[in-house]
């Protein structure tokens, strides 16, 4: 592809994810009372961040990178546990948990890898469905105007946001090649010029941000090792490799690609990597983002050199926080609009993965369900398991976790524990004989 076209198609990623990347730093933030400077720098090497945890991803060589068309940010499952411990033992902690997780992750990430046999296409439909399904909500919210938002729901953000969903599928529907594989970012531009029109586009975002920006080791302080801030954070990474997986298995379909256990050992260990570079900057946690599985689908590029770009631009971003708030600008309706055709498109791969399952078997009928229904379940009435002890609602606080548990747990009570009980009378048969 031309580099004026690489560089589209990586915008477009970066505008998909961008909204996710910030907003876990402006609620942990706020949550543990930081200064606006450091808010700031927060958000900053986030994004600083973001980009170097893709570009090991998508870099594969014999350590580390499924090198895959992933984008990774940071995880939402780790916004909770950071809070707790942050409020409870104080921020060093919250570093000092991130360290050991990510340490952890890489250290073990060969016998993660052999996950591979838990994830039939039975799971994986049903997981990236369960994906697909919980992020829904996300663009409703954002087609409003926003959650918390004092114009949430006004008719200008639905006819806005409207607008551009309709013009997304008026270029696909009309348009082949380049245009057709930018709709949504072309949706984003003109929808952002029109919201302009409508005096929905505060600027002052880049007339604050300061030009310059550099990382630092420890910026909030030496970390400090609390054992159940550990083990907290360590099951909090082993969720979001959860949902990693999934992840890998559709963008390896789409790619038309296997992937074995070391591959999937090598993802691992990246995600890993960026955990550990994550607490030692003081950033996040690491994870697949699954909105920009539906755009590799919807624009139909596959190739590993636009995530390149993804992830250089926001490294560039995270040094440069006057070009960050740019993106800024975009009002929420506009990404509303755009996030309705790619989560939606997240939910259609899932579907198309299910179709290779034999759905004359009522096992898998009831796998499907109860996964995609625990999912959505979650995610509509997200206080389900409230009071249930805090450890727990890690795997029960997210939908996307908790549809996924459910799908891998049935799948092994169903066809994996049957098959090994089915097996010991022939074995004995053998014997006797």
């Amino acid at each position: 592809m031309s580099p004026m076209k690489t560089f589209s198609l990586g915008l477009q990623h970066l505008l998909a994810m961008y909204g996710g990347a910030i907003i876990v730093p402006l609620i942990v933030g706020g949550a543990l009372g930081l200064t606006s400077e450091q808010l700031t720098y927060l958000v900053s090497i986030d994004l600083l961040m973001c980009g170097i945890a893709t570009l090991l991803q998508v870099w594969k060589n014999r350590f580390f990178g499924i090198g895959l068309p992933v984008v990774l940010g940071c995880t939402f499952t780790a916004v909770g546990p950071m809070i707790a411990i942050g409020n409870q033992y104080g921020i060093s902690a919250v570093y000092g948990a991130i360290i050991a997780a990510g340490a952890f992750v890489f250290l073990f990430a060969k016998y993660f890898g052999k996950l591979v046999k838990f994830f039939p296409p039975i799971v994986t439909g049903s997981v990236v469905t369960v994906i697909g399904v919980t992020l829904i909500p996300v663009a409703m919210n954002n087609m409003a105007g926003g959650q918390g938002a004092k114009d949430f729901g006004d008719l200008s953000n639905i006819a806005l946001s409207f607008g551009v969903l309709f013009f997304i599928i008026f270029l696909y529907r009309f348009f082949k090649g380049f245009i057709r594989s930018v709709a949504i970012l072309i949706g984003m531009v003109v929808g952002t010029i029109v919201a302009a029109w409508m005096g929905k586009v505060d600027f002052s975002a880049v007339s604050e941000a300061s030009w310059i920006h550099l990382p630092k080791l420890f910026y909030f302080g030496v970390p400090t090792f609390q054992i159940t801030s550990i083990l907290t954070m360590i099951l909090v990474a082993a969720v979001s490799i959860v949902e990693s997986t999934g992840v890998y298995f559709a963008l390896s379909d789409i790619c038309e690609r296997k992937l074995e256990e070391k591959d999937l050992a090598n993802g691992y260990r990246a995600e890993g990597l960026a955990i550990l570079l994550g607490g030692l900057l003081n950033a996040f946690p690491y994870t697949t983002y699954s909105q920009n599985v539906g755009l590799v689908q919807l624009s139909g590029v596959k190739t590993r050199n636009v995530i390149y770009v993804v992830g250089t631009m926001l490294v560039v971003l995270g040094l440069v926080p006057k070009i960050a708030a740019m993106t800024t600008i975009i009002p929420a309706p506009v990404l509303g609009g755009a996030m309705v055709a790619m989560f939606g498109m997240v939910v259609a791969y899932g579907i198309k993965m299910l179709s290779s399952v034999e759905f004359a078997s009522q096992e898998n009928l009831l796998i499907i369900a109860c996964s995609i229904g625990m999912g959505l379940g979650v995610t509509v009435v997200p206080d389900l398991f409230a009071k249930m002890p805090a450890s727990i609602r890690i795997l029960t606080d997210n939908g996307i976790v908790a549809g996924s548990v459910t799908a891998i747990v049935l799948n092994v009570f169903f066809h994996m524990i049957p098959n090994k009980v089915r097996q010991m009378p022939a074995v004995n048969e053998q014997k006797v004989s």
